[in-house]
């Protein structure tokens, strides 16, 4: 499992933007900039959806405000879904990145088995990446949601 301190692995994710779908490679997304990147168990889920996502809406402005370049919610969820799920909650300043097939986050070392809900999905974290390197790791336990929220990150940077 990736630990605080180390550097975001190669890989690839998707978003939907306009119509298209763009794959982003890992490396130019971390490199030369500071993310705020939280990951869910699936988009349109009950805590994804109420609380985890409206959180980063709710204060992108001031998780920005701290000098974060970008906000990313990542899923293992497709790109289209991303794009559905994102735009019912607003969230015009948080990139919705898809990981379609779980390979990115399985090389994370974050990914959990959840067989019939949906087979392979993420653990729920965030993060904070200075430059591709993790210097903040917020990881919860099994069906909790205390650390990874937007107030917690926004009080970490």
């Amino acid at each position: 499992m990736i630990q605080q301190n180390q550097s975001m692995p190669s890989g690839q994710l998707t978003q939907r933007i306009n119509g298209e779908t763009i794959t982003h490679d890992a490396n130019e997304l971390f490199a030369n900039k500071k993310v705020a990147l939280f990951a869910v168990p699936g988009a349109f889920t009950p805590t994804c959806s109420a609380s985890h996502l409206p959180g980063f809406v709710a204060l992108a402005d001031k998780i920005k405000a701290k000098g974060v370049d970008a906000i990313i919610c990542l899923s293992v969820n497709d790109a289209f879904v991303m794009e559905a799920w994102g735009q019912a909650h607003n969230a015009e300043e948080i990139m919705m990145l898809g990981d379609g097939d779980g390979a990115y986050t399985k090389t994370l070392g974050l990914d959990k088995e959840t067989g019939s809900f949906g087979g392979i999905r993420s653990q729920r974290y965030s993060m904070i990446i200075d430059n591709g390197v993790i210097t903040q790791l917020n990881l919860e336990q099994p069906k909790e949601f205390k650390i990874s929220d937007a107030q917690t990150l926004l009080e970490q940077l």
